[in-house]
């Protein structure tokens, strides 16, 4: 079952919610989403969120580099992420994508083609992406302002990087190691996957 915000799973507890329904609460949204960037940035970042018709609309304006989007109802599980502004024109054409219907691979290969002709911009520099995620074990502590059960994963996009330009290998050597996805296409970038504690 997808997401129905409550109090902890004894609906006792005041300051833990248990996380299974996406909360319309904007600055619950807001204090959960800007949990995945970096804490020096994440007072001034813009923050899009979801509105009671589970639409994703901009829920306040920020000030720096960094936008961050709350958690999707429409997932079983729980997601957070921010990124460069720089990569805004990518991960919003892949949601116009997505709502006409369009699946991983036609996504990519349509962003691809419109990455090469210049009509989708994509960083001309390297550009990060944080993301927090977890399953349906997730819960925000209110109290400590803290999420549980989850975990980072980073993602520093480098269009059409390849390991020559880069040195790095096509998998991770161990745990947490750095490796590079998507080689020498516009979606290229460095994953970086941290143990888990």
């Amino acid at each position: 079952m997808k997401k129905l915000l409550t109090f902890s799973i004894t609906c006792i507890s005041i300051t833990t919610i248990c996380y299974a329904q996406i909360p319309t609460d904007k600055e619950l949204q807001i204090k959960m989403a800007v949990m995945a960037g970096p804490e020096e940035l994440r007072a001034d970042a813009t923050v899009m969120g979801f509105n009671e018709k589970g639409e994703l609309e901009i829920i306040r304006e920020g000030s720096n580099e960094l936008i961050c989007r709350s958690d999707d109802p429409g997932s079983p599980n729980f997601e957070t992420v921010c990124y460069h502004k720089d990569l805004e024109p990518f991960m919003a054409r892949g949601r116009e994508l997505r709502a006409d219907g369009k699946g991983g691979q036609e996504i990519f290969d349509t962003r691809e083609a419109e990455a090469k002709s210049g009509e989708l911009k994509m960083p001309d520099k390297p550009a990060a992406l944080h993301i927090l995620y977890g399953g349906t074990d997730v819960t925000y502590d209110a109290a400590a302002n803290t999420l549980n059960n989850v975990q980072y994963r980073y993602v520093i996009y480098i269009p059409y990087a390849t390991e020559e330009s880069t040195g790095l290998p096509l998998k991770p050597n161990g745990p947490g190691h750095p490796w590079l996805m998507h080689r020498g296409t516009h979606g290229a970038h460095i994953m970086i996957t941290p143990p888990k504690n």
